[in-house]
């Protein structure tokens, strides 16, 4: 089986939910049951971008087929070769006090993280209520950053650096329009942050919207048309994994290497999630070996 690595920033408020809301929000997004971080499950980003990549990158039939399945009962039933893991949160954008927007991450995810592209960077050792950040950073006051109504006490820290610049990197390639410029501004606004502080981030600084639905003979709101939806803030980035077998279609036998080498190797545009007609969901997706 051949993997790869997928990266995905919404470049808009992205809603993939649950359907039900369990507490003050009707339409909370999809989170993981043992850490509640927000994910985007592998399903809602499988049938994008087999309609993407048949679209954009004019991909046979028969090989979005074997890559995905059959898509009607016509077919001879046979699985896809391609499977999706979750995406899981990698990088939460916090409203900051000075540089607008912190890039927010923590040990725990970074750990994830290392283990799948395989990386030999070193993972902060954080106490409590202590982060660290990039070199020339644009977050720091004196030595407390300010996230959200948070006053946390800060350093640079030569690891922080280089995890900023790997996932940087890996942001934006080389391909990328403006790539350096790009860089520079995830780097100086990248931060690790406690396991503890950046789980109650995650639990609270998410982005709440009211919708309504207004009567149009008495101009006010429907009864049962007032509700809260969830999202994830714009410039969020998540990662996961694609894994690649050999070909299941007996009409089109492949190795998981040549089915492999028909994912896109810059990025794509997809439209993820509900809300479409409102601009939710706009995102940029990266797939790249390890």
């Amino acid at each position: 089986m051949q993997t790869r690595i997928f990266h995905l920033q919404n470049l808009s408020a992205l809603h993939v939910g649950t359907g039900q809301g369990v507490g003050v929000v009707d339409l909370p997004i999809a989170r993981a049951k043992a850490t509640n971080l927000p994910i985007v499950a592998g399903s809602a980003l499988k049938g994008v971008l087999r309609d993407e990549l048949k679209e954009q990158k004019n991909l046979e039939d028969k090989d979005i087929k074997t890559l995905f399945g059959p898509d009607n009962q016509q077919d001879i039933a046979h699985a896809g070769a391609i499977a999706f893991g979750d995406a899981n949160l990698l990088i939460l954008p916090i409203r900051s006090f000075a540089g607008t927007v912190a890039f927010a991450t923590c040990p725990f995810i970074l750990r994830q993280y290392k283990r799948d592209l395989g990386l030999a960077l070193t993972v902060p050792n954080l106490t409590e209520n202590k982060a660290v950040i990039a070199n020339d950073s644009a977050l720091l006051i004196d030595n407390k950053i300010g996230l959200e109504d948070l006053d946390i006490v800060a350093k640079n820290d030569s690891d922080a650096q280089s995890w900023a610049t790997k996932i940087a990197e890996q942001l934006y390639p080389e391909t990328t329009l403006d790539y350096q410029d790009w860089r520079k501004e995830f780097n100086k606004r990248f931060v690790i942050l406690p396991d503890s502080i950046f789980s109650f981030l995650a639990d609270t600084a998410t982005e709440i919207r009211t919708r309504i639905r207004i009567d149009r003979v008495t101009r006010v709101v429907k009864d049962g048309h007032l509700w809260t939806e969830e999202n994830l803030p714009a410039d969020s980035v998540l990662w996961g994994v694609i894994g690649v077998s050999q070909s299941r279609d007996k009409n089109n036998e492949k190795t998981a290497e040549q089915l492999a080498d028909l994912l896109p190797k810059e990025e794509i545009s997809l439209q993820l999630g509900g809300k479409h007609t409102v601009g939710r969901g706009l995102c940029r997706l990266l797939i790249n070996k390890k």
